[in-house]
């Protein structure tokens, strides 16, 4: 039976599966990630480049892409994580020219402000919101009805510069907000059509077709129910109405009986209640107009009723 995957990681693996023809959308991408997710360590007693992932679709994506563009070794190592569920932690090692990889991606792990030159344009900042959802992304999946999509950043004021990037990207209604949970700062949004654009924006064009799917079919679902809902409280509200005024010209009848009731309007009103305890005002206003031969209508018979009533409280007092 094949396992099946989260909604966060199917979105992940989209990102890693799509071509990147644009080398400085490629480069913000991995910036991201490695600002998020890496640090600069020591391998073999070399200054290298560490990258962790527990997805071998993303280590291979890394692994990959750091070789090609830049031109150095990379290595893949592995370990199986002694817990319950038994999950592989990969580590991806890029031992040469480190310190110059990183100048080029612009990153400084002591610096918390996200520069200019990684994300210049929008491409560019699709492309590092594309590498920082790989590094710390998730998002719930569109079966729930709880939207949520988040990034867990380390650092406060990383964290700040990561929320200037949507107000910098030209016609996106993303507005994330940021809060700290335990010693981490978490940037989110919770609407599912801002879910959606940021989908399209990192490239997860697929995963944001199957999430505007089951949203539009739950939505759908939901309008239904709520109609039925409607449909039933009104139903109930008409039964309880009709009840009523069953027993309040049964009262009348047994008081001064409906055929001495001069406005023959009421009377005749009175006799198709009794005879249709069911009916609805539009099907009692049909009734009438046929039995009497001129157009009654519902507001008419509404009317009526409020007489009838009138009638009931002053031969019960």
């Amino acid at each position: 039976m094949p396992k099946t995957i989260s909604f966060t990681q199917q979105v992940k693996e989209e990102i890693v599966s799509n071509e990147y023809k644009s080398i400085d959308r490629l480069k913000a991408l991995l910036s991201a990630y490695v600002r998020i997710n890496g640090r600069l360590g020591l391998h073999q007693r070399e200054s290298a480049i560490l990258l962790y992932t527990e997805n071998a679709k993303i280590a291979k994506f890394l692994y990959t892409s750091f070789s090609k563009t830049f031109d150095v070794p990379a290595h893949i190592d592995y370990e199986q994580k002694p817990n319950l569920k038994k999950k592989t932690l990969y580590e991806i090692v890029i031992e040469e020219k480190a310190d110059e990889i990183l100048s080029n991606l612009s990153i400084d792990f002591f610096e918390t402000k996200i520069t200019h030159k990684t994300i210049k344009n929008d491409d560019m900042i699709s492309g590092y919101l594309a590498g920082a959802f790989l590094a710390s992304g998730s998002v719930n999946s569109p079966l729930t009805s709880n939207y949520h999509l988040e990034f867990t950043l380390n650092d406060e004021n990383y964290a700040k510069w990561f929320l200037h990037l949507f107000s910098r990207y030209r016609n996106t209604n993303i507005q994330p907000r940021v809060i700290k949970r335990r010693d981490k700062f978490v940037v989110y949004f919770k609407k599912s059509d801002q879910i959606a654009e940021f989908l399209v924006m990192i490239g997860a064009v697929n995963s944001c077709m199957e999430f505007e799917n089951i949203r539009i079919d739950r939505d759908f679902t939901n309008t239904a129910n709520r109609l039925a809902n409607f449909d039933t409280a009104n139903m109930k509200k008409t039964v309880a109405a009709a009840q009523k005024q069953v027993q309040q010209i049964e009262m009348i009848d047994q008081i001064m009986g409906i055929s001495n009731i001069a406005n023959s309007k009421m009377r005749t009103l009175c006799e198709l209640r009794l005879e249709y305890e069911s009916a609805s005002l539009n099907e009692l206003a049909e009734l009438m107009s046929e039995r009497l031969e001129v157009e009654i209508t519902r507001s008419n018979v509404a009317h009526i009723f409020n007489s009838i009533e009138n009638l009931y409280f002053k031969v019960t007092k």
